[in-house]
């Protein structure tokens, strides 16, 4: 199965951090499960820290591509059908970033790593 790390999956999985479900982390480790992490996570993780929502140190970005290369997790860029995927969407959350994520799982049939349930309404894979 390929999986889409959510924002806090990956940032979870590069701090060893205990929220991560160990379920989440062993399909993280399986080297049959390929990985990506979407370009919305980035664009996310730069406004949640612009808001002082969100701590990571000034480096993060580096750091964060040094670890995905390190652990062969590929960058998922947003093309313009999954803009459209995100436009057919029922309207069951408001989040933009976790519905992009939702228009690029169904695109790409992916299962994505997060604790977040409402992921679920939209029949996407989800693991945690």
């Amino acid at each position: 199965m390929k999986l889409l790390l959510d924002t806090h999956a990956l940032i979870w999985a590069l701090e060893q951090n205990p929220k991560l479900s160990s379920r989440a982390l062993d399909a993280m480790h399986d080297a049959t499960n390929p990985a990506c992490f979407s370009i919305a996570s980035f664009w996310e993780i730069a406004i949640k820290r612009s808001l002082a929502k969100l701590q990571l140190p000034e480096d993060w970005l580096p750091r964060m591509s040094t670890q995905m290369a390190a652990n062969a997790i590929e960058r998922l860029d947003i093309t313009p059908n999954h803009c459209r995927r995100v436009e057919s969407l029922p309207h069951h959350h408001r989040d933009p970033f976790d519905r992009m994520l939702v228009a690029q799982a169904l695109a790409g049939n992916l299962t994505v790593v997060s604790a977040d349930p409402s992921f679920d309404v939209y029949g996407v894979n989800r693991l945690w």
